[in-house]
């Protein structure tokens, strides 16, 4: 039984292993805590008897009218159980107070979140993957 948190207190590093998995140039998991604490919203699955997260949402928000959600991560062993989708209905109905909820996702995924009530859309963006690894400046 997994258990979801809205906070990274009492969260380690050593907790946080093994995601950006295919990312080239993959943030570590120093950079992922400093990810999840700089977000307005997090929703983590942690797995107690592992003692480790094993999939996280977040979402950076003005609180007021509009949030976007850039991160939704399962680890590849986890995958197929449900964990996205309890994360991204966990994630809508704290956000559900707003007026605009947006995401950026690849054509493949696309299905998965339409199955979750999202919408497609059109949109613009900027990579810049010399910062992908998420160190300090």
């Amino acid at each position: 039984m997994l258990n979801y948190l809205e906070s990274t207190e009492d969260i380690t590093v050593e907790q946080l292993q093994g995601f950006f998995e295919g990312w080239p140039y993959p943030p570590s998991p120093e950079a992922l805590l400093r990810i999840l604490n700089g977000s307005a919203e997090i929703v983590l699955a942690f797995d107690p008897q592992e003692q480790r997260v094993v999939g996280y949402i977040t979402a950076i928000s003005d609180g007021v009218s509009c949030a976007y959600i850039p991160h939704l991560e399962v680890l590849a062993a986890r995958r197929g159980q449900g964990i996205g989708t309890e994360l991204v209905r966990r994630m809508l109905h704290k956000l559900r107070h707003l007026y605009m909820i947006d995401l950026m996702c690849d054509p493949d995924v696309q299905p998965f979140y339409a199955r979750l009530g999202l919408h497609p859309s059109k949109g613009m963006v900027v990579r810049n993957f010399d910062r992908q690894r998420c160190d300090e400046p």
